[in-house]
Protein backbone atom coordinates (compact mmCIF):
# COMPACT_ATOMS: atom_id res chain seq x y z
CA UNK A 1 0.00 0.00 0.00
CA UNK A 2 1.24 3.59 -0.81
CA UNK A 3 0.44 5.43 2.75
CA UNK A 4 0.17 9.10 3.12
CA UNK A 5 0.95 10.02 6.63
CA UNK A 6 0.09 13.94 7.73
CA UNK A 7 1.63 15.32 10.65
CA UNK A 8 1.18 19.07 11.77
CA UNK A 9 5.04 19.90 12.88
CA UNK A 10 8.53 19.45 11.72
CA UNK A 11 9.78 15.98 10.93
CA UNK A 12 11.89 14.72 12.42
CA UNK A 13 12.15 14.22 15.23
CA UNK A 14 9.32 12.25 16.73
CA UNK A 15 9.69 8.84 18.11
CA UNK A 16 6.35 7.47 17.59
CA UNK A 17 6.35 8.77 13.83
CA UNK A 18 9.46 7.37 13.43
CA UNK A 19 8.66 3.75 14.92
CA UNK A 20 5.52 3.61 12.55
CA UNK A 21 7.09 4.70 9.09
CA UNK A 22 9.98 2.43 9.71
CA UNK A 23 7.53 -0.46 11.00
CA UNK A 24 5.23 0.60 8.07
CA UNK A 25 8.12 0.22 5.47
CA UNK A 26 9.62 -3.31 6.75
CA UNK A 27 6.89 -5.46 5.85
CA UNK A 28 6.86 -3.12 2.54
CA UNK A 29 4.33 -0.23 2.28
CA UNK A 30 5.25 2.70 0.81
CA UNK A 31 4.91 5.81 2.50
CA UNK A 32 5.06 9.77 1.90
CA UNK A 33 4.68 11.71 4.80
CA UNK A 34 3.32 16.07 4.50
CA UNK A 35 4.00 18.22 7.39
CA UNK A 36 4.29 21.41 7.70
CA UNK A 37 5.66 24.31 10.16
CA UNK A 38 7.03 27.77 10.38
CA UNK A 39 10.24 26.07 11.18
CA UNK A 40 9.75 24.12 7.85
CA UNK A 41 11.68 24.85 4.29
CA UNK A 42 9.73 24.34 1.11
CA UNK A 43 11.22 20.58 0.19
CA UNK A 44 11.21 17.16 -0.57
CA UNK A 45 13.84 14.44 1.07
CA UNK A 46 14.25 11.46 1.69
CA UNK A 47 14.49 9.54 5.26
CA UNK A 48 14.48 6.33 6.13
CA UNK A 49 12.76 4.80 2.61
CA UNK A 50 9.92 7.20 3.03
CA UNK A 51 9.24 10.52 1.24
CA UNK A 52 9.19 13.95 3.62
CA UNK A 53 7.18 16.69 1.90
CA UNK A 54 7.87 19.47 3.99
CA UNK A 55 5.98 23.03 3.32
CA UNK A 56 6.30 26.31 4.99
CA UNK A 57 3.61 27.83 7.04
CA UNK A 58 3.10 31.47 7.94
CA UNK A 59 3.33 32.31 11.31
CA UNK A 60 -0.16 33.95 11.32
CA UNK A 61 -1.64 30.67 10.20
CA UNK A 62 0.28 28.44 12.85
CA UNK A 63 -1.60 31.09 14.93
CA UNK A 64 -4.60 30.79 13.63
CA UNK A 65 -4.86 27.35 14.49
CA UNK A 66 -6.00 27.72 17.51
CA UNK A 67 -9.55 29.00 15.75
CA UNK A 68 -9.29 26.39 13.19
CA UNK A 69 -12.82 25.13 14.63
CA UNK A 70 -14.50 28.92 13.69
CA UNK A 71 -11.95 30.15 10.95
CA UNK A 72 -11.19 28.44 7.82
CA UNK A 73 -7.44 29.43 7.65
CA UNK A 74 -5.26 27.09 8.85
CA UNK A 75 -7.83 24.48 7.15
CA UNK A 76 -7.75 25.75 3.98
CA UNK A 77 -3.53 26.04 4.15
CA UNK A 78 -3.92 22.40 4.70
CA UNK A 79 -6.36 21.69 2.13
CA UNK A 80 -4.21 23.52 -0.94
CA UNK A 81 -0.79 21.73 0.22
CA UNK A 82 -2.89 18.01 0.45
CA UNK A 83 -4.16 19.02 -2.48
CA UNK A 84 -0.86 19.50 -4.49
CA UNK A 85 0.49 16.38 -2.60
CA UNK A 86 -2.40 14.33 -4.27
CA UNK A 87 -1.84 15.64 -7.60
CA UNK A 88 1.30 14.25 -7.38
CA UNK A 89 0.86 10.79 -6.24
CA UNK A 90 -2.03 8.09 -5.95
CA UNK A 91 -2.63 6.65 -2.42
CA UNK A 92 -3.97 3.81 -1.31
CA UNK A 93 -4.74 5.22 2.44
CA UNK A 94 -4.31 8.46 4.39
CA UNK A 95 -2.98 8.80 8.18
CA UNK A 96 -3.26 11.38 10.21
CA UNK A 97 -1.60 11.86 12.96
CA UNK A 98 -4.00 13.37 16.19
CA UNK A 99 -7.20 14.94 15.67
CA UNK A 100 -7.66 18.39 14.48
CA UNK A 101 -7.08 17.78 11.13
CA UNK A 102 -9.20 14.86 10.85
CA UNK A 103 -12.01 16.81 8.73
CA UNK A 104 -9.78 17.57 6.31
CA UNK A 105 -8.65 13.73 6.07
CA UNK A 106 -11.74 12.88 5.96
CA UNK A 107 -12.60 15.10 3.15
CA UNK A 108 -9.50 13.69 0.90
CA UNK A 109 -10.44 10.22 1.70
CA UNK A 110 -14.28 10.32 0.59
CA UNK A 111 -12.64 12.47 -2.44
CA UNK A 112 -10.45 9.75 -3.55
CA UNK A 113 -12.09 6.49 -2.19
CA UNK A 114 -9.34 5.29 -0.03
CA UNK A 115 -9.31 4.51 4.21
CA UNK A 116 -8.71 6.96 6.62
CA UNK A 117 -6.94 6.08 9.59
CA UNK A 118 -7.32 8.61 12.61
CA UNK A 119 -4.25 8.21 15.03
CA UNK A 120 -4.94 9.56 18.29
CA UNK A 121 -1.40 10.30 20.42
CA UNK A 122 -3.68 11.76 22.60
CA UNK A 123 -6.68 12.60 24.19
CA UNK A 124 -6.87 15.95 22.14
CA UNK A 125 -10.13 17.96 23.67
CA UNK A 126 -8.70 16.46 27.14
CA UNK A 127 -5.34 18.05 26.56
CA UNK A 128 -7.26 21.19 25.20
CA UNK A 129 -8.86 22.00 28.51
CA UNK A 130 -5.37 22.08 30.61
CA UNK A 131 -3.33 23.64 28.09
CA UNK A 132 -2.59 27.72 29.12
CA UNK A 133 -3.02 28.73 26.14
CA UNK A 134 -6.80 28.21 26.17
CA UNK A 135 -7.20 29.29 29.56
CA UNK A 136 -7.10 33.39 28.81
CA UNK A 137 -10.71 34.96 27.41
CA UNK A 138 -9.78 35.35 24.22
CA UNK A 139 -8.16 31.17 24.12
CA UNK A 140 -11.48 30.16 25.41
CA UNK A 141 -13.44 32.55 22.79
CA UNK A 142 -11.46 31.29 20.06
CA UNK A 143 -10.74 27.42 21.43
CA UNK A 144 -13.76 25.96 22.98
CA UNK A 145 -13.41 22.54 24.78
CA UNK A 146 -17.02 21.96 23.85
CA UNK A 147 -16.43 22.27 20.32
CA UNK A 148 -13.53 19.87 20.43
CA UNK A 149 -15.32 17.55 22.08
CA UNK A 150 -17.90 17.67 19.36
CA UNK A 151 -15.53 17.41 16.81
CA UNK A 152 -13.77 14.38 18.33
CA UNK A 153 -16.88 12.77 18.20
CA UNK A 154 -17.75 13.20 14.66
CA UNK A 155 -14.26 12.49 13.39
CA UNK A 156 -13.48 8.96 15.76
CA UNK A 157 -17.23 8.34 13.88
CA UNK A 158 -16.63 9.33 10.34
CA UNK A 159 -12.42 7.18 10.58
CA UNK A 160 -12.31 4.21 8.67
CA UNK A 161 -10.05 3.14 11.77
CA UNK A 162 -8.61 4.63 15.18
CA UNK A 163 -5.25 3.82 16.68
CA UNK A 164 -5.24 4.61 20.56
CA UNK A 165 -2.13 4.55 22.47
CA UNK A 166 -3.46 2.47 25.77
CA UNK A 167 -5.68 0.70 26.99
CA UNK A 168 -8.04 3.61 29.14
CA UNK A 169 -8.57 5.56 25.92
CA UNK A 170 -9.80 2.57 23.80
CA UNK A 171 -12.17 2.31 26.86
CA UNK A 172 -13.14 6.14 26.49
CA UNK A 173 -13.99 5.93 22.52
CA UNK A 174 -15.98 2.85 23.23
CA UNK A 175 -17.97 4.60 25.78
CA UNK A 176 -18.33 7.49 23.01
CA UNK A 177 -19.87 4.90 20.62
CA UNK A 178 -17.32 3.71 18.68
CA UNK A 179 -17.03 0.09 17.70
CA UNK A 180 -14.34 -2.07 19.76
CA UNK A 181 -13.35 -3.74 16.38
CA UNK A 182 -12.45 -0.21 14.88
CA UNK A 183 -9.89 0.65 17.71
CA UNK A 184 -6.13 -0.16 17.56
CA UNK A 185 -4.22 0.05 20.12
CA UNK A 186 -0.19 0.78 19.26
CA UNK A 187 1.46 2.21 22.35
CA UNK A 188 4.48 4.52 22.79
CA UNK A 189 6.85 1.30 23.63
CA UNK A 190 10.63 1.75 22.77
CA UNK A 191 11.97 -0.28 19.61
CA UNK A 192 14.90 -2.23 21.83
CA UNK A 193 16.76 -3.18 19.60
CA UNK A 194 17.24 0.85 18.62
CA UNK A 195 17.50 1.93 22.30
CA UNK A 196 21.03 1.99 23.47
CA UNK A 197 21.82 3.31 26.82
CA UNK A 198 25.59 5.05 27.19
CA UNK A 199 27.98 3.64 29.97
CA UNK A 200 27.65 6.44 31.61
CA UNK A 201 29.06 5.91 35.18
CA UNK A 202 26.44 6.13 38.04
CA UNK A 203 25.98 10.01 39.60
CA UNK A 204 27.49 10.06 42.93
CA UNK A 205 24.63 12.13 44.06
CA UNK A 206 21.51 10.37 44.50
CA UNK A 207 19.37 11.65 40.99
CA UNK A 208 16.12 11.91 40.00
CA UNK A 209 15.32 12.43 36.63
CA UNK A 210 12.62 14.06 34.97
CA UNK A 211 12.48 14.60 30.86
CA UNK A 212 9.36 16.25 28.63
CA UNK A 213 7.39 19.20 28.96
CA UNK A 214 7.26 21.88 31.63
CA UNK A 215 3.51 22.79 32.14
CA UNK A 216 1.21 22.81 35.10
CA UNK A 217 -0.44 19.62 34.84
CA UNK A 218 3.16 17.79 34.82
CA UNK A 219 2.92 18.24 38.27
CA UNK A 220 6.78 19.50 38.50
CA UNK A 221 5.50 22.04 41.34
CA UNK A 222 4.60 18.94 43.75
CA UNK A 223 7.82 17.45 42.78
CA UNK A 224 9.43 20.11 44.35
CA UNK A 225 7.08 20.30 47.70
CA UNK A 226 8.10 16.92 47.92
CA UNK A 227 12.26 17.04 47.00
CA UNK A 228 11.85 19.68 49.89
CA UNK A 229 10.84 17.07 52.37
CA UNK A 230 13.69 14.81 51.42
CA UNK A 231 16.58 16.95 51.58
CA UNK A 232 17.14 16.68 55.16
CA UNK A 233 17.16 13.13 54.75
CA UNK A 234 19.13 13.31 51.70
CA UNK A 235 21.52 15.82 51.54
CA UNK A 236 23.33 14.52 48.27
CA UNK A 237 19.51 14.59 46.42
CA UNK A 238 19.98 15.64 43.19
CA UNK A 239 16.74 16.59 41.09
CA UNK A 240 17.32 16.83 37.06
CA UNK A 241 14.45 18.32 35.08
CA UNK A 242 14.91 18.20 31.38
CA UNK A 243 12.92 20.19 29.10
CA UNK A 244 11.03 23.59 28.52
CA UNK A 245 7.98 24.87 28.78
CA UNK A 246 6.12 28.56 30.03
CA UNK A 247 5.50 27.28 33.24
CA UNK A 248 9.84 26.76 33.78
CA UNK A 249 9.96 30.39 35.14
CA UNK A 250 7.40 29.52 38.07
CA UNK A 251 9.26 26.31 38.91
CA UNK A 252 12.29 28.36 38.61
CA UNK A 253 11.05 31.02 41.20
CA UNK A 254 9.71 28.35 43.62
CA UNK A 255 13.27 26.30 43.54
CA UNK A 256 14.60 29.75 44.77
CA UNK A 257 11.78 30.36 47.30
CA UNK A 258 12.32 26.30 48.59
CA UNK A 259 15.86 27.24 48.61
CA UNK A 260 16.70 24.39 46.29
CA UNK A 261 19.17 25.39 44.43
CA UNK A 262 22.19 23.14 45.45
CA UNK A 263 19.21 20.48 44.89
CA UNK A 264 17.25 21.24 41.09
CA UNK A 265 18.78 21.79 37.69
CA UNK A 266 17.58 22.97 34.74
CA UNK A 267 18.88 21.77 31.94
CA UNK A 268 16.14 22.95 28.63
CA UNK A 269 15.90 20.69 26.19
CA UNK A 270 18.65 18.45 25.69
CA UNK A 271 19.21 16.59 21.60
CA UNK A 272 18.31 12.67 22.87
CA UNK A 273 21.36 11.39 23.15
CA UNK A 274 22.32 13.81 25.49
CA UNK A 275 19.43 12.94 27.34
CA UNK A 276 20.27 9.32 27.63
CA UNK A 277 23.74 10.43 29.00
CA UNK A 278 21.83 11.86 31.83
CA UNK A 279 19.51 9.24 32.17
CA UNK A 280 22.44 6.64 32.59
CA UNK A 281 24.13 8.56 35.27
CA UNK A 282 21.04 8.36 36.95
CA UNK A 283 19.09 6.25 39.99
CA UNK A 284 15.06 7.37 39.84
CA UNK A 285 12.95 7.93 37.01
CA UNK A 286 10.26 10.59 38.15
CA UNK A 287 6.70 11.23 36.00
CA UNK A 288 4.88 13.37 38.45
CA UNK A 289 1.54 13.88 36.01
CA UNK A 290 -1.18 15.38 38.06
CA UNK A 291 -4.32 13.39 37.22
CA UNK A 292 -7.09 14.69 34.92
CA UNK A 293 -9.14 13.43 31.64
CA UNK A 294 -5.54 13.41 29.68
CA UNK A 295 -2.94 12.07 31.34
CA UNK A 296 -6.05 8.86 32.71
CA UNK A 297 -6.42 8.06 28.99
CA UNK A 298 -2.56 8.21 27.98
CA UNK A 299 1.20 7.63 28.48
CA UNK A 300 4.43 9.10 28.07
CA UNK A 301 7.35 7.49 26.07
CA UNK A 302 9.37 8.34 29.08
CA UNK A 303 7.79 5.13 31.26
CA UNK A 304 9.07 2.57 28.77
CA UNK A 305 12.51 4.79 28.28
CA UNK A 306 13.03 4.45 32.63
CA UNK A 307 12.38 0.95 31.58
CA UNK A 308 15.42 -0.04 29.39
CA UNK A 309 17.80 2.17 31.21
CA UNK A 310 17.25 0.13 34.22
CA UNK A 311 15.73 3.14 36.54
CA UNK A 312 13.52 2.23 38.88
CA UNK A 313 10.37 4.46 38.37
CA UNK A 314 8.07 6.51 41.12
CA UNK A 315 5.28 7.83 39.09
CA UNK A 316 1.77 9.77 39.88
CA UNK A 317 -1.36 7.51 40.61
CA UNK A 318 -2.72 8.39 36.96
CA UNK A 319 -4.61 5.40 35.83
CA UNK A 320 -2.60 3.96 33.10
CA UNK A 321 0.78 4.23 34.60
CA UNK A 322 -0.66 2.91 37.88
CA UNK A 323 -1.71 -0.18 36.19
CA UNK A 324 1.16 -0.78 34.40
CA UNK A 325 3.74 -0.26 37.49
CA UNK A 326 1.56 -2.77 39.53
CA UNK A 327 1.54 -5.35 37.36
CA UNK A 328 5.04 -5.72 36.53
CA UNK A 329 6.49 -4.17 39.76
CA UNK A 330 8.44 -1.93 38.40
CA UNK A 331 7.94 1.23 40.75
CA UNK A 332 6.48 3.12 43.31
CA UNK A 333 2.77 4.66 42.96
CA UNK A 334 2.08 8.01 44.89
CA UNK A 335 -1.15 9.83 44.99
CA UNK A 336 -0.93 13.03 42.46
CA UNK A 337 -1.23 15.62 44.76
CA UNK A 338 0.49 14.26 47.65
CA UNK A 339 4.22 15.63 48.16
CA UNK A 340 4.39 13.17 51.50
CA UNK A 341 3.79 10.57 49.81
CA UNK A 342 5.90 10.90 46.77
CA UNK A 343 8.57 12.07 49.47
CA UNK A 344 8.08 8.69 50.89
CA UNK A 345 8.67 6.74 47.97
CA UNK A 346 12.01 8.58 46.91
CA UNK A 347 13.35 7.63 50.90
CA UNK A 348 12.53 4.28 50.15
CA UNK A 349 14.24 3.84 46.56
CA UNK A 350 16.89 5.11 48.58
CA UNK A 351 17.38 3.30 51.31
CA UNK A 352 15.98 -0.16 50.07
CA UNK A 353 18.90 -1.81 47.98
CA UNK A 354 16.90 -4.89 47.49
CA UNK A 355 13.38 -3.69 46.83
CA UNK A 356 16.04 -1.46 44.26
CA UNK A 357 17.69 -4.10 42.51
CA UNK A 358 14.34 -6.51 42.58
CA UNK A 359 12.69 -3.82 40.63
CA UNK A 360 15.53 -3.34 38.03
CA UNK A 361 15.14 -6.81 37.61
CA UNK A 362 11.46 -6.82 37.09
CA UNK A 363 12.05 -3.98 33.88
CA UNK A 364 13.90 -6.27 32.14
CA UNK A 365 10.95 -8.83 32.75
CA UNK A 366 8.38 -6.09 31.67
CA UNK A 367 10.48 -5.50 28.58
CA UNK A 368 9.11 -8.59 27.29
CA UNK A 369 5.42 -7.66 27.04
CA UNK A 370 5.88 -4.07 26.79
CA UNK A 371 7.87 -3.09 23.61
CA UNK A 372 7.59 -1.78 20.01
CA UNK A 373 8.02 -5.34 18.54
CA UNK A 374 5.00 -6.01 19.63
CA UNK A 375 3.45 -3.28 19.91
CA UNK A 376 4.23 -2.88 15.82
CA UNK A 377 2.62 -6.05 15.24
CA UNK A 378 -1.14 -4.66 15.94
CA UNK A 379 0.09 -1.79 13.61
CA UNK A 380 0.51 -4.04 10.91
CA UNK A 381 -2.08 -5.98 11.76
CA UNK A 382 -3.99 -3.16 10.78
CA UNK A 383 -2.94 -2.00 7.93
CA UNK A 384 -2.90 -6.04 5.84
CA UNK A 385 -7.01 -5.87 6.95
CA UNK A 386 -7.08 -2.70 5.07
CA UNK A 387 -5.75 -3.80 2.21
CA UNK A 388 -7.80 -7.15 2.02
Amino acid sequence: MKILMILESEFPPDIRVEKEIRSLIKVGHKIVLACSSPASEDEIISWNGATIIRKNMPRFIYKSSVGCLQFPFYFNFWRKFLKGVFTQNKFDAIHLHDLPLAKVAKEFSLKHKISFVLDLHENWPALIAISQHTKSFLGQLLSSNKQWIKYEKVSIQKADRVIVVVQEAKERLVKLGVQEEKITIVSNTIEIADFIIPEIPINNRFTLIYAGGLNEHRGLHIALDAVKKVVTNIPCLNFLIIGEGRYRKTLEQKVQDLKLNNNVNFTGWLCFDDMLKLLSSSHVGLIPHLRNEHTDTTIPHKLFQYFAAGKPIISSDCFPMKRILLETETGLVYKNDNPNELANAIITLFEDHDLYKRIQQNQQQALKKYNWSQDSTHLVALYQDIAK
